[in-house]
């Protein structure tokens, strides 16, 4: 018979390893039992950490003298297997908090006494960059604005991440000591190499060049490798301009790729040298992104041997070079053969901004079959010395962030099976009542989802995220108003080519219609899912529907705001008017949806989206409803009011033009909404 041991809510840890990150994982660990176990009075048993000769990383089980011995050689180590414990046997998913996971509490875990040997992880250096951070940034948990920061290293740790880049600009520094006392190597942001201070925050009164402030640039280096030297750091090399942007935007002396070829490889071969005058054996990395790539597929950037050749997908989880504006080259991302030598890594997208069409409130547009394919050549072609992936706010991309992870465990994935297990793990309730049944519809949510986003291109990972709608409504505003309907908006040739501001007013509704049809059948499928839940329904309600609503919303936006345009341009102009009141409700909604879901600690979690901004999308709409109105009943503004306020018989006598004050814009848009259906307008 199998013997047991017994972990209960009195368990002592005995702690002899006088390692910070492993004195913060004990706290967490106990607050794991107290989450998941009944208290009890008496004291029983003990885990007793012990520093063996293990591999790095790695941890060994065994029981002894009545113990549990959990031994490692370093502190990731020892923090890796409690994370481990709390999981098999206390049921604490690594995700527990971004998913608000409830825990039916047990009377004691039961850990068979087997001895148990973890395995090596696949990726030497693995985890998050947290961009884009607006949501956390301006959230506090119990008034803690630390605690987001806090959540996000515990989750990253209990799927065996290792390394962060903790935050942007002044962010990652704010938060880098966190990172490092939770045991985390701290590595930097590709546009702030060494972790240095921006050339133009600490010299503002000057032109970024490094042409003419040599001295000034390289003072900033050394002084970031001084302050970090005794600093578990990934040092990350290269020089780009004072946004996520090339240098020789802002420098015209670079005006050849050959001259900007030769800048980066000088100043990365001088960066490397600093740092090994500082640092014995360091371990540097430099971000083959977007411009610089280029420049190394044409043989014009040399690189010092031993430093990480970091690849990177395009934003929409494909490894060929990203867009930028209309400029799409898609140059192959990763080494072209295993053999091509050196050491390799990547840079990877759960959540992108680039003001186009990308996710960064919703999940991936694209499937995790999808995303487990380029995994496959990722480790194929051997990029797997580094795996920084862009986790931004975390909380909408926790199914992409658990699958990534999976693969940097050296684990080979059946998608289908995995993702039913994530499913099973967060929907404990309901999986208990309904079994597997509700594991299949959920499932066929998530599908289903990954099946309605649109397709703004050719290529099998152009599907639009929610910063399509809201940013291509924006700058077909702005062209509205300017009247400059026979031109083509320069900005949008990368998804409509170069076509009229009509046509492409056209192309931007067909593919939107065609969405919204498909997100309309998936909204009531959600909405019977939820039928069958128990109390798992606010999860579902928090991460799969609120995806469908953000998109539903939008898409229901953009197809009344092109309906008002073709409205306007029949000089129809109130029902134009009355379309693009009901496009504004719309985007409303979906900002509305995202607040909904802030309960609890999550009170403010949304408040903060300014970056694919939905509410601003509103507010633009806002403006092109004042726009048609000063067009079709300007400039004496109470024809309007007449017609819909006044009875029939009153409104064609006009003794006096109005008996009430002007309405303004909603209330005159509440006016005609509560006299017109949406019928009459066909």
């Amino acid at each position: 018979m199998e013997e047991f041991f017994k972990i209960t809510s009195k368990i002592k840890i005995l702690n002899h390893t006088g390692l910070i990150g492993v004195d913060r994982a004990i706290k967490r660990f106990q607050k794991d039992i107290s989450m998941s176990l009944k208290e009890k009075k008496e004291e029983n048993g003990a885990i007793n950490l012990i520093k063996e000769k293990v591999s790095n990383e790695c941890f060994h089980i065994y029981f002894e003298n009545g113990e549990m011995c959990l031994a490692a050689n370093d502190e990731l180590g020892f923090i890796y297997g409690l994370f481990y414990i709390s999981e098999s046997y206390l049921g604490v998913q690594p995700f527990w908090f971004w998913n608000d996971q409830s825990f039916n509490k047990m009377e004691c875990a039961y850990i068979p006494i087997n001895e148990y040997w973890s395995k090596a992880y696949k990726v030497k250096y693995r985890g998050w960059f947290v961009n884009d951070e607006v949501l956390i940034s301006h959230w506090k948990i119990k008034g803690d604005c630390s605690k987001p920061w806090e959540m996000i290293f515990e989750a990253l740790l209990r799927l065996g991440g290792n390394m962060v880049i903790s935050g942007t600009d002044k962010n990652s520094k704010k938060y880098k000591k966190l990172a490092l006392d939770m045991g985390l190597w701290v590595t930097q942001h590709h546009a702030e190499p060494l972790g240095a201070e921006m050339f133009s925050r600490a010299y503002p009164q000057y032109v970024p060049s490094y042409a003419k402030f040599p001295e000034l640039f390289q003072g900033l280096w050394k002084r970031a490798i001084e302050e970090q030297k005794n600093e578990k750091i990934i040092w990350n090399l290269g020089f780009r301009g004072q946004g996520d942007i090339p240098f020789w935007n802002t420098d015209p002396l670079y005006d050849t790729p050959e001259k900007r070829g030769e800048l980066i490889s000088s100043l990365i071969e001088m960066q490397y040298n600093m740092v090994l005058e500082k640092v014995s054996n360091p371990i540097c990395c430099t971000n083959l992104y977007g411009e610089v790539m280029e420049l190394y597929h044409q043989g014009l950037l040399k690189l010092p041997e031993n430093i990480i050749k970091i690849w990177a997908d395009n934003g929409y989880g494909k490894m060929v070079s990203r867009r930028q504006e209309n400029h799409n080259p898609r140059i192959y991302a990763l080494p072209y053969k295993i053999e091509d030598g050196g050491h390799h890594g990547i840079y990877y997208h759960a959540s992108f901004f680039d003001l186009q069409a990308a996710n960064h409130i919703t999940m991936s547009p694209n499937s995790i079959e999808f995303v487990n394919r380029e995994f496959d050549e990722i480790i194929q072609k051997g990029a797997n010395d580094f795996w920084i992936i862009n986790c931004s706010n975390v909380k909408p991309h926790v199914f992409l962030l658990d699958f990534i992870s999976r693969r940097w465990r050296n684990e080979t994935i059946d998608v289908k099976k995995w993702s039913q297990n994530y499913i099973k793990s967060y929907y404990i309730h309901s999986v208990i009542v309904a079994k597997n049944k509700i594991v299949e519809e959920i499932y066929a949510c998530i599908q289903a989802y990954f099946e309605a986003v649109i397709s703004f291109g050719v290529n099998e990972d152009e599907h639009a995220g929610e910063q399509f709608y809201n940013y291509t409504v924006r700058i077909l505003a702005s062209q509205w108003q300017k009247g400059k309907f026979e031109e083509s908006v320069k900005e949008l040739v990368w998804a409509f080519k170069d076509m009229s501001f009509k046509k492409q007013m056209k192309r931007f509704y067909d593919i939107c219609l065609e969405g919204l049809q498909r997100f309309e059948k998936l909204y009531l499928k959600c909405i019977q899912v939820m039928k069958n839940l128990e109390e798992d329904k606010q999860y579902f309600e928090d991460s799969i529907f609120l995806n469908v609503q953000i998109h539903l919303y939008c898409l229901k936006g953009v197809v009344n705001f092109c309906e008002s345009y073709h409205r306007f341009c029949k000089e129809e102009y109130w029902q134009s008017f009355y379309l693009i009141g009901k496009s504004k409700e719309y985007f409303e909604q979906a900002n509305q949806s995202m607040r909904e879901k802030e309960h609890g600690l999550w009170e403010g979690f949304y408040e903060n989206e300014c970056l694919t901004d939905i509410k601003q999308t509103a507010y633009v709409l806002r403006g092109i409803m004042s726009y048609i109105r000063n067009i079709g009943e300007g400039p004496h503004f109470y024809y309007w009011q007449r017609q819909f306020l006044y009875s029939e018989e009153d409104r064609k006598v006009v003794l006096i033009t109005n008996m009430e004050n002007h309405m303004t814009d909603e209330a005159l848009y509440d006016c005609i909404n509560r006299k017109v259906n949406d019928e009459l307008l066909i």
